[in-house]
């Protein structure tokens, strides 16, 4: 049986040495502009370090395999129970999702209806497929959560606060983006795809297998890529990049943005790629925030939230006299569509 690290030996490896992935590291830092140690608050005395260290758990190899035992074990445990309750409920499931295919081909003067090519077809995709599907949202806060356990033990006091802001922010935002792309991405592209046949002979039949796996691709592809503030997040807190750094070669985000935006949407016409390259933008200034609250706070100062909330406020009202000018005064009217407004 492997002898347990030793604590004061396990913590040098946290100030001390160098080894090649400190060495890879810190190549990553300087080549996107993170290296550098920037200036920070006093450096804790010894007792300090020693009260911190306190709280980190020291484990041998074997233990370390036994834990991920574990949590493998309860992500296991937590998806069959999620796979469970979306059983319980698999007919409104499929109504919610056959819901756009129906509004699309409606909007197109289709029959509201799939098609089913083989006997197995709506077996696989409504007992099989989509309860799978549904229970990969439902247990994803317990899946980032058995994440967070797994690495916490490692993982000094101040740090083990990030327990909540992390397993929130994958998770709330995994399933931001499930519904983006439910509500906006897909309806809005599957409605300009079938808009295609129109008026030129072509008969549309959409099987149920085709088309759920169309919607799978949306769905998830849209939930993955809304990670994107949690990974700028982490590159700024490893020091892999700076803000400053993602500002000045924001330009070169914005375009990868809109490439990632025309190969997960499934249409390729500028608008849907626009409207779904928008909120990737957004989540990227979002993220290179964060990361900027992360080192005002690691190097002890403060964010102006009083002026940033006066100048919300104010652009706030401005934005809401527009808009009561353009309905009383030019008698516009909001449509849940494309234009969104209209006399």
């Amino acid at each position: 049986m492997s002898k347990p690290l030793d604590p004061k030996g396990a913590g040098a490896s946290r100030t001390g040495g160098t080894s090649a992935s400190d060495t890879g590291l810190e190549r990553l830092r300087n080549l996107f502009g993170g290296g550098g140690n920037p200036p920070g608050p006093p450096r804790p005395n010894a007792n300090q370090e020693d009260d911190e260290e306190e709280g980190m758990l020291r484990m041998s190899f074997l233990e370390h395999l036994e834990e991920l035992r574990s949590r493998i074990i309860k992500v296991i445990i937590g998806m069959v129970v999620a796979l469970c309750v979306s059983f319980t409920f698999t007919d409104p499931l499929w109504k919610v999702v056959v819901k756009p295919a129906k509004a699309a081909l409606l909007a197109n003067g289709f029959p509201p209806t799939l098609a089913q090519l083989t006997p197995m077809e709506a077996f696989n995709v409504v007992w099989f497929k989509l309860p799978l599907v549904c229970a990969i949202f439902l247990a994803s806060p317990w899946v980032v959560y058995q994440i967070w356990a797994f690495i916490s033990p490692g993982l000094y006091k101040k740090e083990k606060r990030f327990a909540v802001p992390f397993v929130t922010g994958i998770a709330g935002l995994f399933i931001l983006g499930g519904l983006f792309g439910y509500f906006v991405a897909f309806r809005f592209g599957l409605r300009f795809l079938l808009s295609i046949g129109v008026e030129k002979d072509i008969v549309t039949v959409i099987s149920v297998n085709e088309y759920f796996d169309m919607f799978v691709n949306v769905i998830l592809g849209v939930g993955l890529v809304f990670e994107l503030p949690v990974l700028i997040f982490f590159l700024i807190l490893l020091r892999i990049v700076t803000p400053g750094f993602l500002i000045r070669h924001s330009r070169y985000a914005i375009l990868i943005n809109f490439i990632i935006a025309a190969v997960v949407t499934p249409t390729p016409d500028i608008f849907n790629m626009t409207l779904f390259a928008l909120p990737m933008c957004m989540l990227y200034y979002l993220g290179v925030f964060a990361g900027y609250l992360f080192i005002l706070r690691r190097e002890g100062r403060a964010f102006p939230w009083e002026n940033v909330l006066k100048i919300t406020v104010l652009l706030l009202l401005v934005a809401s006299g527009s808009l009561w000018l353009a309905v009383v005064r030019h008698w516009l009217k909001f449509l849940p569509h494309w234009p969104f407004f209209t006399r």
